[in-house]
């Protein structure tokens, strides 16, 4: 049967830098539901509260593109737990990657953060770890916004392969996959599948 093809439809921010990139997806098939990573965001949600009592001092920062979605979904989640307000932000990392010279610089995105970051707890959301070269990237960037008391990690995939020796905190789903495979990861579901030039 011929996989039938997604280009990341689910989320407008996706869409447009998948085809920028001139890549398209190919879901060969769907591993979790939108229940499934409701689930695994609250959770998520819940061992934030229990390692970090003090809410109100979290930084949740999520990265461009993919990682924005579930930092505001994790933001509200702690926000329904506790009642307390949390700050949230958005983080594009583009320049800061070094790898560069052998990929093309992705198109980049705004970088939001109202607040400084020096002395709090800065909570990293992305969708999905792969090599762990944007999360490296990320905290070189950090550093242009404050001095972080503390960096922690969340990401709602991890697929392995790291290059770096970047462990996340909180994870929704490990989910191991070939190198040539490809994970995309929504608040309305998570596929696997293959990445093909358009």
């Amino acid at each position: 049967m011929r996989p039938v093809r997604r280009e990341m439809m689910v989320s407008g921010d996706l869409e447009r830098q998948a085809r920028k990139s001139g890549l398209a997806f190919v879901s060969r098939s769907q591993l979790l539901s939108a229940d499934d990573v409701a689930r695994a965001l609250k959770r998520m949600g819940h061992e934030m509260i229990e390692r970090n009592h003090e809410v109100g001092s979290l930084s949740v920062i999520g990265l461009q593109t993919g990682g924005v979605v579930f930092a505001n979904r994790i933001a509200e989640i702690l926000v329904e737990i506790t009642s307390t307000p949390v700050a949230t932000g958005q983080l594009d990392v583009s320049f800061y990657r070094d790898d560069l010279s052998s990929n093309p610089a992705p198109p980049s995105a705004a970088t939001r953060i109202d607040h400084d970051l020096t002395g709090r707890t800065v909570i990293l959301v992305d969708d999905v770890l792969f090599t762990g070269r944007t999360v490296r990237a990320a905290l070189n960037a950090l550093s242009d916004w404050g001095r972080p008391g503390s960096v922690q990690l969340a990401v709602m995939v991890d697929r392995g392969h790291r290059e770096f020796p970047i462990r996340p905190d909180f994870v929704g789903k490990n989910l191991p996959s070939a190198r040539d495979e490809a994970i995309v990861a929504t608040l309305d579901g998570v596929w696997i599948g293959t990445r093909e030039t358009s």
